[in-house]
């Protein structure tokens, strides 16, 4: 696994690449203390060859979508992990849906049996929310709904396996395996002392990367618990259980300086070499 590699091969079929778009959680934040890690919301960009993924639509989903138009990618496969607001508040920016000749896939399963894809997005682009309805996307918007537990059968080579996370309202994992390469993006979710999330282990087993919510540290998870996050500690026990290849960092609490950020890098990489804090921006070539 190379990081942060300028060589992105774009014509490579075989390419498994990473991008953060963005890295933050619960809120977006900017300024001279958040530079390095960046200030943007959860949407990280995954390309299996020639297939476009992106994985939740929070604030980076802005300047992903621009980076997009520009290569003039126009069939894209969006999945949500939930809809809490900082996981889709980028939505209604995104730029290819501008144009009537892209096609975007919008896959959702945390509400299984309460409210399908298409109702969450509608209702999240209507008044008062929000001014104007979801139609004013021209490109055509396919929505696929699932259960937790099931595989999504992408395209023909490519299927992601799903899992239930421990979120207030509920949260969906994934795991894409990809021509013997694999990559699981867990957040969010809120793992309990003492004990190990089964659904969890099994999306991240034996796994060249998984990206995890570490957006406390085992010391705050107490002031903070019920707020469905997890920390960086065990971000780094679940890699060592699961024989990991690595892990970054993701979800930073909007309080979380660079200055800080850094200290935790450090302090995981002590106790697991493969671990790191990821920031907006970042690009991994598995």
């Amino acid at each position: 696994m190379a990081l942060n590699s300028d060589d992105l091969r774009r014509d490579n079929k075989s390419e498994f690449r990473v991008k953060i778009w963005g890295a933050r959680g619960t809120l977006p934040v900017s300024g001279d203390k958040f530079r390095k890690y960046g200030g943007n919301t959860i949407c990280i960009e995954v390309r299996c060859g020639e297939h476009v993924l992106l994985f939740d639509a929070g604030s980076g989903l802005l300047p992903a979508g621009q980076s997009l138009k520009a290569e003039g990618v126009g069939a894209v496969n969006m999945f949500f992990s939930h809809c809490h607001y900082d996981h889709i508040v980028g939505f209604p920016y995104f730029k290819p849906f501008f144009n009537r000749e892209n096609a975007v896939r919008i896959w959702s399963g945390h509400l299984a049996g309460q409210k399908t894809t298409r109702e969450i997005l509608s209702e999240f682009m209507s008044p008062p929310w929000f001014p104007a309805p979801l139609d004013i996307c021209c490109a055509r918007i396919i929505t696929k709904d699932f259960q937790a537990g099931d595989v999504l059968s992408v395209h023909p080579d490519l299927s992601i396996t799903t899992g239930m996370l421990n979120h207030p309202g509920n949260a969906i994992g994934y795991r894409i395996d990809w021509q013997g390469r694999s990559l699981a993006i867990i957040t969010d979710t809120e793992h309990e002392a003492g004990k190990t999330d089964k659904t969890v282990l099994k999306l991240i087993e034996n796994v060249d990367l998984f990206l995890y919510d570490a957006s406390f540290t085992d010391a705050e998870m107490e002031t903070y618990r019920g707020y469905g996050h997890s920390s960086w500690q065990h971000a780094v026990h679940l890699a060592k259980l699961a024989n990991a290849k690595s892990v970054g960092l993701i979800h930073h609490a909007p309080f979380r300086t660079d200055d800080e950020l850094d200290v935790i890098d450090a302090d995981a990489k002590i106790e697991f070499a493969g671990a790191f804090a990821a920031w907006d921006g970042q690009t991994i070539n598995l």
